[in-house]
Order: C-alpha cells, then structure tokens, then sequence
C-alpha cells in the first residue's frame, strides 16, 4: 500500500499538478517535518531540541507547554513509541492526528 501510495504522491507533488486541501495539507506536514528533521543528525527524525523548535514555531500557543521541559520531555517519551530516543514521521502525524481530533472535538462543543 505504502509503495503504491509513494508512486501516486510523486505523481502528484509535481507543481503543474492541483491538489486538493487534503492533498495540501499532507504536503504542508510533510515539508514542515523536513524543515526540522536532520539539523542534529539523521534527517528522517526530530531530536528533542528540533521537536521542541517544531512544537514552538509551527503550534505555538496551541501546544503551549513547548517551553516546559518536564512537560517537552512527556511529549517526547510519549511520542517515541519505538524508543529509539528520536521522533520520526510516523510518530509526528500520531501528534498532529491527536491535536487535529481535539481541535475537531472543541469546535463541534462550541456549536
């Protein structure tokens, strides 16, 4: 599924191709993980202090506890869920999926 998913997704990320706001979106993410990933290292995963850069200036108040060790040191643990003592882009998208869930949750309560 993955290989096949890779051969439609170079197809599409060519710039004369119009996505949609899905599409967008996957790229957005995609393109603001590579911003951080590999400044400290191997460049398909997020050390602590590039997650802490992600969490500041791409969440900013929405993940306000970015500038609290104890609580960045949480979110890393919970994060790496294979403990390998990094992030990678799998275990990012399990952050941005949960924060998009709760936001949803949020604006449905506020109906």
């Amino acid at each position: 599924m993955c290989h096949y998913l890779t051969n439609v997704f170079s197809s599409i990320l060519e710039p004369a191709i119009i996505m949609s706001d899905v599409q967008n979106a996957m790229t957005l993410l995609i393109k603001a993980f590579d911003k951080y990933s590999g400044k400290e290292g191997d460049k398909y995963t997020l050390s602590k202090a590039e997650l802490k850069e992600l969490l500041q200036n791409e969440f900013g108040e929405v993940l306000g506890k970015a500038n609290d060790k104890v609580a960045l040191d949480r979110i890393f643990k919970d994060l790496d869920t294979n403990k390998d003592n990094s992030v990678d882009f799998r275990e990012f998208v399990s952050l941005v999926s949960c924060l998009t869930q709760m936001c949803h949750e949020y604006f449905i309560r506020q109906k």
